[in-house]
């Protein structure tokens, strides 16, 4: 998470998409870092709400912009497929070596998921509090000059972003029928995604 006290902005940081090569090109630039542990790093909104916002509303009377980015589901989901078949994840529990893509996407579609497919959700990641608070400025994944032209406008830096935290490229297929099957149980995910410009 990245906070921009005079913009009146906070990056939070969607695992999955990107952020850490924003992270390491804004953060000499930025008021408050927070680059460990991954669950502050990564804080959603409703932790930004319980716990960052209240210290700049209390203490600053400054309520924050927040921005997010968003990956295409299903490509958000291949992207943690991959990240779990690196070298360091050999013998640990949540590794995907073993398992097809398509077993990976049919255990991510259960109630109680398997370790290896219990990797979060945008949606709930970026879901508005009852309080208001909610993602002011949302980006595609895919869209990456939009994001970088909004940052460089927004913060008045021109931006040299180096690729951070690849996962391993591979083929990545879906069965048509479990593509299908994911669509309509994660409808809103993909409503919110088709939203975004």
């Amino acid at each position: 998470m990245l906070v921009f006290f005079k913009e009146r902005l906070a990056f939070l940081s969607v695992p999955k998409t990107g952020t850490t090569a924003y992270e390491t090109a804004l953060a000499p630039r930025a008021d408050l870092v927070i680059s460990e542990p991954p669950m502050l790093k990564h804080a959603p909104v409703y932790r930004y709400n319980r716990f960052i916002r209240p210290m700049f509303l209390k203490v600053c009377d400054t309520e924050l912009e927040l921005m997010a980015v968003m990956r295409e589901p299903i490509s958000w989901l291949g992207s943690w497929y991959r990240y779990r078949q690196r070298p360091f994840m050999q013998g640990k529990p949540n590794a995907t070596f073993d398992v097809s893509f398509d077993e990976f996407i049919l255990a991510y579609m259960k109630g109680k998921k398997p370790g290896f497919a219990d990797v979060g959700s945008q949606l709930n990641f970026m879901a508005a509090q009852p309080n208001g608070t909610g993602i002011t400025h949302y980006f595609r994944y895919e869209n990456q000059d939009r994001l970088k032209g909004f940052l460089e406008q927004r913060l008045d830096v021109t931006l040299d972003l180096k690729q951070e935290n690849v996962s391993p490229q591979m083929d990545l297929h879906l069965s048509p029928e479990i593509e299908q099957r994911f669509k309509r149980k994660f409808a809103d995910e993909f409503a919110l995604y088709d939203s975004i410009e």
